[in-house]
């Protein structure tokens, strides 16, 4: 072997084969673990051994061929050049020798001095250099032979090699009769060190690959050369497949193969013992689990670890643990996870490890499996490790005989599969359907079904479940679920509210309910409350304190989701949008991918209101990908909306068709979500030109939200969006009718909603009153965060300056509105604006580092000339006089080296200051 590290093996045996040719005749004994080279070094020195002119012959051990009768003497002369006679004395030898054996009767000395005295002859003409590897497996006559060889050949031109595995005791002490002999040495080959196994790589894949990888493929193999080997054979096999080097370790069917060899190599004993340490993953109890003494098991460790498997704790790689557990026949592997199963539990280790062993082991009839695994799943849960739990529950609902405790078993597992792919639970509903007729199923479990039966459309199966629960409902937990239930109906359902009962809130605060419910009543309520009776700032804070203190595993999302769009239609979007965000990435982390769409789809929404269309078509097609459109059920009215809103805003109308085109279930326009779909296709038809298609939406979104008592601006605007669509028709006693009705409908903190209106209400006023109100609406938008409406608004800002003749004000006016336009990607108004823009004449936007030059007081009147304010307007909003107006922006002037209000940068905003 060209290896540094068997030089000096390979020297010794070299030296031996010149000393037998010299008539000194040497023995050697090598040993090793197995994989550790032995093999390979025999045929090295048998390559040698002819090239010095020493004719070798070889022999193998089979544990197959243990009981074949010098079967391992045969194969040493059966290639050897003997003349006839030598044979026949063979071959009568061979006779004696076997019909002795078969008497179980001690072989006779003479027989085996004829057999052994035609190899001493055979060196007389030629150097005989006899190799026998796997010396352990030979048969016990071979062996007798064999030690009578090694006794004689002293003064003879003979060197006889014998390697064995350190696993195994050779029979009748063969190798404690070799070693006393004075010609005999002893040759013990270690694993390969890291260096080695670099050089080892390096000679199979390269330097460079050698260099990347050894210190990975030394901590696999242990040192081990047939499995540095195999490594390297796989990282060939993958060049040769792929395009490009692997960045990782490749661990393919040579390696697994190589190791699953090793040990069918062994005792059985001792595949046994590494099969129990796969399973169980460490020593600790292997000796009770295997039912074998506890010095046996030891032995058999220190046996698998020579062959560089395994490390203090059990195996060195899991690269290596899994390939062992593929080489177990499957009865024996379930066996073994069943009483590693059996005995975790006896030693009181943590339900998740003995449900692990559980799922893969045979059938265990015992009475603490379904809870054990219950709890498990539980545990899994609040990790987040969904799939874990959904396979706990699965196999707890197989295992368990109790008809109620399956029922609870199986809503557990409806609300587990939720979490992955709400589709997954439709096979399912049926089953706790006919539980609850049954009287099965109950309680809180009946609130999940039902909400389950919702989200699918299931309506009829929803008022009937919800029906018979709000007449048998008793305790408090069930109670104030259904008042949750109820509210949550009233705000997302609300043709259902009437059959969940009118139970008054009153009955349960005081009552004694759990923190969850507590939690999931305070954000429903929230939500209510902003829909129909206009935000509360204290269930508002609330609801905030609930969102940064707790974590998405901690609770149901449904209290994640109504706490979101509770602080999203209240105008909290500023404090909606980084609390979503934060929850999405646990919901990403977490691999749920149910709860990340429906995250994605609240984040959509919000950024809809916040102006910012490309992340709202980037949110919202997160949400569609991410789980297929089977799984949203009625709730895919959200996610489509946001990217129909988003992509009309952005002009991109051929890519509206696709998710115009998805076939929706009618029973989303029985819901809130429904709502939201007939708005965004509104949208988009005004868009097209199409205004009595966008009038039919708008009014029939605002007929059921009048008929649902939720006609709130703050959720849909489809007031002012109906009266636009008046006007571009040319029906404006309607519009005016409408955008008033929407104006008095805004609250005086709906900032986006009043924003909206002012903007609409300049269109059917005198141009002379138009700049003033749309002004007045670009400071509500503002306010609001909306850039889309802000650019809009800017734009009509734009026309009602031309309109009037202040063209130096809409100049100034027109880039501000250009900039936001591009900001929020509105590519048909931006284009507008640049076509009717000069250019050059255009104010130069200016760095952050330099404005900052300006005081806050200069700022604010920079910003507000900017907008196109007169000074007597700026005075009077800043409380100010006319003078100290005009020296603040002489002072700009000054600093930013301009020399007209035209000039001023399209970067200045108006100060929130500015208000008061």
């Amino acid at each position: 072997m060209a290896l540094i590290e068997r030089q000096k093996e390979t020297s010794c045996l070299e030296s031996l084969v010149a000393n037998a040719i010299l008539g000194r005749g040497r023995v050697a004994l090598v040993g090793g673990p197995v994989g550790t080279g032995k093999s390979a070094l025999l045929r090295t020195l048998s390559e040698q051994a002819v090239e010095l002119g020493a004719l070798s012959v070889t022999a193998t051990g089979s544990r197959a061929e243990r009981h074949l009768q010098l079967g391992v003497l045969r194969q040493l002369i059966q290639d050897a050049p003997l003349a006839q006679e030598e044979r026949d004395t063979l071959e009568e030898g061979v006779r004696a020798a076997t019909a002795v054996r078969a008497g179980a009767e001690p072989i006779d000395a003479q027989v085996v001095h004829s057999l052994v005295t035609v190899l001493l002859r055979l060196s007389e003409r030629y150097p005989l250099v006899i190799v026998v590897d796997d010396v352990h497996h030979a048969d016990r006559t071979s062996l007798l032979c064999l030690s009578y060889l090694a006794r004689r050949v002293r003064n003879a031109r003979v060197v006889a090699v014998f390697a064995h595995d350190d696993r195994y005791d050779t029979d009748d002490h063969f190798e404690t009769d070799l070693l006393r002999l004075p010609h005999c040495r002893r040759l013990r080959l270690a694993p390969l060190s890291r260096k080695g196994v670099a050089a080892l790589v390096a000679a199979q894949v390269g330097l460079g690959a050698a260099e990347r990888f050894a210190e990975d493929w030394y901590a696999i193999s242990g040192g081990n050369p047939l499995l540095a080997g195999e490594l390297a054979a796989d990282y060939r096999q993958f060049l040769r497949n792929a395009e490009e080097p692997p960045r990782e370790v490749v661990i393919g069917d040579r390696f697994v193969r190589a190791v699953q060899e090793s040990l069918r190599r062994g005792y059985p004993r001792t595949m046994r013992v590494a099969h129990g340490l796969a399973v169980l993953g460490g020593p600790d109890g292997l000796e009770e689990m295997l039912e074998l003494p506890a010095v046996d098991v030891s032995r058999e460790l220190i046996t698998i670890g020579a062959a560089g498997l395994l490390t203090a704790g059990g195996y060195r790689h899991e690269a290596v643990r899994s390939a062992v557990l593929a080489g177990m026949d499957l009865p024996e592997r379930r066996e073994l996870y069943r009483r590693a199963a059996e005995l975790a539990y006896a030693r009181g280790m943590s339900p998740r490890v003995v449900a692990d062993w559980l799922l893969q082991a045979t059938k265990v009839e015992a009475p603490w499996v379904v809870p054990t695994l219950e709890e498990a799943a539980r545990t899994a849960l609040r990790r987040g490790e969904v799939e874990s739990a959904v396979a706990y529950l699965k196999m707890a609902w197989r295992e368990c005989a109790d008809e109620r405790r399956r029922t609870k078993i199986m809503t557990m597992l409806v609300r587990a599969e939720w979490r992955i792919n709400p589709a997954a639970s439709t096979g399912h509903l049926d089953q706790l359907t006919e539980a609850m007729r049954r009287g099965s199923l109950g309680g809180t479990d009946a609130v999940v079904l039902a909400r389950a039966l919702l989200w699918h459309g299931r309506f009829g199966d929803a008022r009937d479940v919800l029906e018979r629960l709000n007449r048998e409902a008793s305790d408090h937990e069930t109670i104030a679920e259904l008042v949750v239930a109820q509210l949550w109906l009233r705000v997302t359902h609300p043709p259902l509210m009437a059959h969940a009962g009118n139970r008054p809130r009153e009955h349960i605060l005081a009552s004694m309910v759990s923190v969850a419910v507590s939690r999931r009543l305070e954000a429903t309520l929230a939500l209510a409350e902003v829909l129909t009776r206009g935000p509360r700032e204290p269930s508002l804070d609330a609801v905030e304190r609930i969102l940064e203190n707790a974590r998405l595993d901690e609770m149901s999302l449904d209290v994640v989701e109504n706490s979101l769009l509770a602080l999203t239609y209240a105008g909290r979007c500023e404090r909606a949008a980084p609390l979503c965000d934060v929850f999405s990435a646990e919901a990403s982390t977490r691999r749920a991918p149910s709860r990340l769409a429906r995250l994605a789809a609240i984040r959509a929404e919000i950024a809809i209101r916040q102006g910012d269309m490309p992340a709202a078509e980037q949110h919202a097609r997160v949400a569609l990908d991410t789980i297929p459109m089977s799984s949203w059920g009625v709730a895919i009215g959200g996610p489509l909306a946001s990217l129909i809103i988003a992509l009309t805003a952005m002009g991109r109308h051929e890519a509206v068709r696709e998710p115009l085109d998805r076939p929706v279930d009618e029973a989303m326009f029985q819901t809130r979500y429904g709502l939201h779909y007939l708005y965004a296709r509104g949208r988009h038809h005004m868009a097209e030109e199409s205004f009595a298609l966008a009038m039919h939406d708008f009014l029939r979104c605002g007929e059921l939200m009048a008929a649902w008592g939720l006609d709130n601006p703050a959720l849909i605007p489809w007031q002012a969006d109906a009266g636009e669509a008046c006007l571009r028709m040319g029906r404006i006693k309607e519009a005016r009718q409408l955008i008033v009705a929407h104006l008095d409908a805004c609250g005086p903190d709906a900032y986006r909603g009043r924003g909206i209106g002012m903007r609409l209400k300049a269109a059917i006023s005198d141009p002379a009153r138009r700049p003033a109100l749309l002004r007045q609406a670009t400071e509500f938008l503002q306010l609001a965060g909306d850039k889309y409406e802000l650019a809009r608004a800017l734009f009509d800002l734009v026309e009602a300056y031309d309109a009037v003749g202040e063209y130096r004000r809409a100049r100034t006016v027109a880039g501000r509105a250009q900039a936001a336009a591009w900001e929020c990607r509105a590519e048909p108004m931006a284009g507008v604006l640049s076509r009717a823009t000069n250019a050059e004449a255009m104010p130069v936007p200016l760095s952050g580092e330099l404005l900052g030059v300006l005081s806050g007081a200069e700022r604010r009147v920079a910003a507000l000339a900017a907008a196109g304010y007169a000074n007597r307007e700026i005075a009077a909003k800043l409380y100010i006089t006319i003078s100290t107006v005009e020296q603040h922006l002489t002072r700009t002037y000054r600093k930013l080296n301009i020399s007209r209000r035209a000039d001023l940068p399209l970067v200045l905003e108006f100060d929130d200051q500015a208000e008061s």
